[in-house]
């Protein structure tokens, strides 16, 4: 089990994007609330990966902002081994309604599971004492809820996963998980209400939307020559530097654009200057990168010169996504089979994680140069590079599934596909904006208004803080008074 260190970040800083009395709100309210309901004690953050995924993106977010607040907010990652990350991504799709690997879930992935969480937590527990609260996150750390709750600690649940088209794959995924979470959990965390199976007592569900940070290096503030710069730097786009490329880091320390992505493709990058649709996400089979591959070589390359660009992280790098070198594989083999003009309007682009932060001005940077902005996923329980490319004042096409609607009013804030499979709709949606600057100007900026207004740090922390108390004094009318 590792520890990850998490600088804290004052919530001054955010006084540049959010308002006096929302600040106000979350530092002299919500801050004091909760310190005083842990009376002295933490919270403690359980993972399955620090780096390339929706959970450590928002704990990257959540705990430098905490910690401002006074409040000892830890992050710990654990350790499993190929079989319980097989498992786990199986949970994963089932979660989301869908059959993955097709293998079971019973007994013997629970044993394993719990086997694991125990070992952790073994780990764990000499920095855990009485009274802290504990919060796992997603199903990877469940195994090690039973022990975690006998320890005298508040227990949380945060599932970042889900679907409200509830079918056998679900009740399957539920049925695996129930008894691992009823008797030992005092509150539950979803990013959509439907998420929550209906066995749930209503009282303990809390819905909370992720946040991301408006100055971390993914999102600070960037102007148009520096973002052609890091893209040139990496290889994406034509042209040679000069000078290196330098950015403030999340510790507002200097850093620089070192690292290159690995990408695929067939003939030199376009020019700064040629259009860009561009996703960036995981490379999971919901994400759908072969299926918006083919909608624009199909629906949107005819008749236009922009250029395709599919991005994620290097798959070696995701610890807990076994599926990830599998999902590239097949969209470059989809690639090769391509026209040989369309290959050339195709990049397949693995980005560099050595340096989280680097990572995150690379991702700004292609979020910034991307005339349009777009997210085909098929499930989706909150598109975290939504919001992201959102607060750019990006113009957005995405599927109408999950938290994805939450985040985007068709029409009025991005444009929406309803059936995610439709890639003539999603192609004409493309067309669209990419036709009409004036469109693309209005949607984003009404897009940036939406983030501000719905989905930055204050607001998520002060849901988080109500969180927090429910789960103390839940646990502590659960147990007799002399352990209290």
């Amino acid at each position: 089990m590792e520890k990850i260190y998490v600088p804290a970040r004052s919530t001054d800083a955010l006084a540049s994007v959010v308002s006096p009395e929302r600040l106000s709100a979350l530092v002299d309210i919500g801050g004091a609330r909760v310190r005083d309901a842990l009376a002295g004690r933490g919270i403690v953050n359980v993972s399955s990966t620090a780096v390339g995924g929706g959970v450590s993106e928002l704990l990257h977010v959540m705990l430098p902002y905490t910690r401002d607040a006074g409040i000892d907010a830890s992050w710990f990652v654990l350790d499993g081994d190929a079989k319980f990350f097989e498992i786990t991504k199986r949970l994963h799709h089932r979660l989301h309604g869908q059959l993955g690997d097709g293998g079971p879930l019973g007994p013997v992935e629970w044993a394993h599971l719990a086997a694991i969480g125990e070992s952790n937590a073994s780990q764990l527990a000499a920095s855990v004492v009485a009274g802290d609260v504990v919060v796992l996150h997603d199903p990877q750390p469940l195994g090690m809820a039973a022990v975690v709750a006998s320890w005298g600690t508040p227990v949380v649940w945060r599932c970042h996963v889900g679907t409200e088209h509830v079918n056998e794959h679900t009740a399957q995924a539920w049925s695996f998980l129930r008894p691992h979470l009823e008797p030992f959990v005092d509150a539950y965390v979803f990013t959509r209400r439907e998420y929550a199976p209906e066995w749930l007592p209503s009282d303990l569900i809390n819905v909370i939307h992720p946040a991301i940070d408006p100055l971390s290096p993914k999102n600070q503030p960037m102007d148009d020559q520096v973002a052609r710069d890091v893209l040139r730097h990496v290889g994406l786009v034509d042209g040679g530097l000069t000078k290196p490329v330098t950015f403030s880091r999340s510790d507002g320390a200097p850093g620089r654009v070192l690292h290159h992505a690995d990408i695929i493709r067939n003939g030199p990058p376009p020019a700064p200057d040629v259009p860009l649709v561009v996703q960036v996400s995981r490379w999971d089979p919901l994400k759908d990168m072969s299926g918006v591959m083919h909608a624009f070589v199909d629906h949107v390359l005819d008749g236009l010169d922009a250029h395709l660009v599919l991005a994620g992280p290097v798959v070696t790098s995701i610890a807990d996504d076994p599926e990830a070198a599998q999902v590239l594989n097949r969209v470059r083999l989809e690639w090769m089979e391509l026209p040989h003009a369309a290959r050339s309007r195709v990049q397949l682009v693995c980005l560099p994680m050595m340096d989280s932060d680097e990572n995150g001005v690379i991702v700004n940077a292609l979020q910034r140069h991307a005339t349009v902005v777009v997210q085909k996923s098929l499930e989706e329980g909150f598109g975290l590079t939504v919001t992201e490319a959102m607060f750019k004042g990006k113009a957005m096409v995405a599927s109408a599934v999950g938290g994805i609607r939450d985040q985007i009013t068709d029409g009025v804030d991005g444009l929406l596909i309803d059936d995610p499979t439709d890639h003539a709709a999603f192609g004409r949606a493309v067309i669209r904006l990419l036709k009409d600057a004036k469109l693309r100007e209005s949607l984003g900026a009404r897009a940036r208004n939406t983030v501000i207004d719905k989905f930055l740090p204050d607001t998520s922390l002060t849901q988080w803080g109500n969180v927090v108390i429910t789960a103390i004094d839940r646990d502590r009318s659960r147990r007799p008074v002399d352990s209290v």
